[in-house]
């Protein structure tokens, strides 16, 4: 039988993360419609980005855990099966209960996805190649923001926000399609994992205040992008067409962030993602003040810078934590993995409630206020970690 090249298994990597970073943040552009549509309130509608998150959290480390002893293609073709069914569900939700329904479901996929597929990605090349290769799975997330959100939120908007979870179960099946050819049956298979890696993970310092960084550092941009299509047409008065475009340039934006943040990453992590940290806080403080002011070039320019610095310190934190089981927790790397993941939406889910909340008190103007409040946390802790290292020097 004809081995499967390492780039074809990577591209069906892609592809399954395109679905699903899209599916991720469509919410984002839909909110508007979703809250005509059921006749609830903004920061009820908040719920479909929020619980997600929260799905992926509990997702990433038990799902894992319960399928350790499952063949990784099968698992994988499980995955984008499990991802298929949530969207089809939210597609044709006649309730808004449903509705966040199909939305859990497509996160429980999304969780164990993101843990598993980054073993994959480094299984099937060489081991010098593994950081790029983790980097190229990782492109289906980065092209989902810069063109699955957008144009499902372009598709939204030209005919209802069902069809757009339309689209995302039509690349779900394009992806489980290219799983189910080209990624290979042979994979390692973890084998079942020792409860006893938590006991380790939990009661490790370094390690579980890594995971409060992630969920702090990460989750303080969701405060106010959770609800960046209200911002953009409530108080910037921009039209729908207007924000689809502007969605996609802050994709592109996002894109150069993640970039820039692998590159800066590469040495010296933890003082790299404290400016990483306050250039995000910045930006959002100037979001803040371009809403206060209603002011439409303001307005553009922040958001642009947004997506700049809002997940340019995605690669970091990944990096940091599994620097950290290499050299504390040796036998548990997936399972840490898995557990940034979850911290990762841990963040998600703290940040969308936090601008829930705020938006629901207030105004979605002093949304970005909540962010700068939670990042300054991740920063305070940075500070923490760095003194625990000098300590042992």
């Amino acid at each position: 039988m004809k081995k499967i090249s390492p780039s074809l298994t990577l591209l069906a990597l892609a592809i399954n993360a395109f679905a699903i970073g899209s599916t991720e943040f469509i919410s984002v552009g839909l909110m508007p419609m979703i809250v005509n549509t059921f006749n609830i309130s903004l920061s009820q509608a908040g719920l479909t980005v929020s619980l997600y998150a929260l799905g992926v959290t509990v997702g990433a480390p038990l799902l894992t855990i319960l399928t350790g002893t499952w063949n990784r293609k099968t698992l994988m073709v499980s995955i984008m099966g499990l991802f298929i069914l949530g969207n089809l569900l939210s597609a044709f939700a006649p309730t808004f209960l449903l509705l966040l329904v199909g939305r859990v479901l497509a996160s429980l996929a999304h969780g164990i996805f993101m843990s598993i597929s980054t073993v994959i990605a480094a299984d099937v090349v060489r081991p010098e190649k593994r950081a790029s290769a983790i980097a190229l799975m990782f492109t289906g997330l980065t092209v989902a923001t810069v063109i699955g959100v957008p144009l499902g939120t372009f598709i939204g908007q030209h005919s209802n926000w069902h069809m757009s979870f339309v689209f995302i179960v039509v690349i779900g099946l394009i992806g489980l399609i290219a799983t189910s050819i080209l990624v290979p049956k042979g994979l390692p298979i973890p084998g079942k994992i020792n409860l006893s890696g938590l006991a380790r993970i939990f009661t490790n310092k370094s390690i579980l205040m890594s995971l409060f960084i992630t969920a702090f550092g990460y989750g303080g941009t969701f405060a106010a992008y959770t609800y960046l299509t209200p911002i953009l047409e409530g108080t910037f008065k921009f039209s729908a067409s207007t924000v689809v475009i502007i969605l996609v340039a802050y994709g592109v934006m996002v894109a150069i962030g993640n970039s820039l943040g692998g590159h800066l990453a590469n040495k010296n992590i933890l003082p790299a993602l404290q400016k990483m940290f306050a250039a995000l806080a910045l930006s959002l403080l100037f979001l803040f003040i371009s809403a206060s002011l209603a002011s439409q070039p303001l307005g553009l320019i922040a958001t642009l810078l947004l997506g700049l610095f809002a997940f340019m310190n995605v690669p970091g934190l990944q990096l940091y934590v599994v620097q950290l089981a290499e050299k504390f927790t040796p036998k548990d790397i997936t399972l840490v993995s898995a557990f940034n993941i979850a911290a990762f939406n841990v963040g998600i889910t703290l940040g969308s409630f936090v601008g829930g909340q705020i938006s629901k008190g207030s105004s979605v103007v002093f949304t970005p206020l909540g962010g700068i409040i939670i990042i300054l946390l991740a920063m305070f802790l940075i500070r923490l970690a760095q003194k625990d290292q000098a300590s042992k020097l």
